[in-house]
């Protein structure tokens, strides 16, 4: 059963900025959908010709649905743009996003006769091994994805996955319109690394690839370095350092900011980089400085890996507030370390402050209409 506090988020990161003529939505993302199911509690890797039993299963919407749910369990109005199965597994992914997490549907549709698109995950000994499955999509899908960038819903931002050598229209669409758009990447199979190929790039406000990416398509020697010659081509450059937390850079203001990671015992990445992007996203939108957008993305990350799943496993304000009241009753905590994230003090309240570690339900396929 999902949690009833993720269906209405504590905190409203926008509210002393929201207006009668604000878009109706905070933040629009189109991909696809699949149905996550994740494997837990396995000693190690499956061994050939042999059975391994897990200790625990979850599911949940996978694929873009991990960023729409970080979003939304962050407090923004989110609406996604998807192509649904009408077999059951799409069924329950539309239901777990728009009744579970609130996220707007109404630009998705239900294709028939498509099977939904599957992941296995299996967590193990802090990392993943995953096994996809899916069908070719039919003409209806790409139709959706076409009539998504034809007509984008008005938002505040959008979070687009740029693809080497393609566009997709409906980023220069929102662009234009005011949107302000935040861009990840995939790794470029091509092996050029060439930025005039991520053709998007240049309606993006802020991209966020990780070092190995940034340094590849800069060819820069250091991740720092590689930051800040992105910022020819985009504005805010963020590139994610992995344990050693993140760096960032904006042309506009000359502002630069490292923060280091949060050491936490990592159960699962799963996930992790779209609850950064969320991070992030939200941060900017409430008009934080560039180093608390920053801290408050690595922060929901590292909340994320210690939870097994994608969408599982995002944090909302609760998972938030439990951390930053437990960090500060422990006794010899950096001071530093501790201003760092000072700027949670004004946003989360106290009445939503639960026990640590705050226990989340793993929800998983229900059961049939009988029980």
């Amino acid at each position: 059963m999902l949690e009833p506090p993720h269906t209405h988020a504590q905190v409203d990161p926008l509210a002393a900025l929201r207006t009668a003529d604000d878009p109706p939505w905070d933040v629009y993302l189109t991909g696809t959908v699949f149905l996550d199911i994740i494997f837990t509690g396995l000693e190690s890797a499956p061994v050939r010709g042999t059975e391994s039993w897990a200790r625990g299963m979850g599911s949940s919407p996978g694929g873009v649905a991990n960023m729409a749910t970080a979003l939304a369990r962050l407090g923004l109005r989110t609406s996604l743009a998807a192509a649904f199965g009408d077999d059951h597994y799409g069924e329950y992914c539309w239901d777990a996003l728009e009744q579970g997490e609130g996220i707007d549907l109404s630009p998705s549709r239900t294709v028939p006769g498509w099977h939904s698109p599957v992941t296995v995950s299996m967590a193990y000994e802090g990392e993943r091994t995953m096994v996809s499955h899916g069908h070719e999509p039919p003409p209806e899908a790409e139709l959706i994805q076409e009539a998504a960038g034809n007509c984008p819903p008005r938002a505040r931002a959008a979070v687009a996955s740029l693809t080497p050598g393609r566009r997709a229209q409906w980023i220069a669409r929102a662009a234009s319109e005011g949107t302000r758009i935040f861009a990840d990447v995939g790794w470029d199979d091509t092996g050029a690394w060439d930025l005039a190929g991520l053709a998007d790039l240049g309606h993006c406000e802020a991209f966020l690839p990780n070092a190995e990416e940034a340094m590849r398509y800069t060819r820069a020697d250091c991740p720092r370095a590689a930051a800040h010659a992105l910022t020819e081509f985009v504005p805010v450059a963020v590139v994610t350092l992995g344990s050693e937390g993140a760096y960032a850079v904006d042309r506009r203001t000359g502002e630069s900011a490292e923060v280091p990671a949060i050491e936490v015992e990592a159960l699962d990445p799963t996930g992790a980089g779209d609850v950064f992007v969320a991070g992030f996203v939200t941060g900017t939108l409430a008009g934080w400085p560039l180093a608390d957008r920053l801290a408050f993305a690595g922060l929901t990350a590292a909340l994320s890996v210690q939870e097994f799943g994608g969408s599982l496993s995002a944090p909302g304000w609760a998972e938030v507030a439990a951390w930053w009241h437990r960090v500060q009753s422990v006794d010899g905590q950096d001071p530093a370390a501790l201003r760092r994230y000072a700027f949670l003090e004004g946003l989360v309240p106290e009445a939503s402050v639960e026990p640590w570690p705050r226990r989340r339900a793993v929800p998983t396929i229900g059961f049939g209409r009988s029980a």
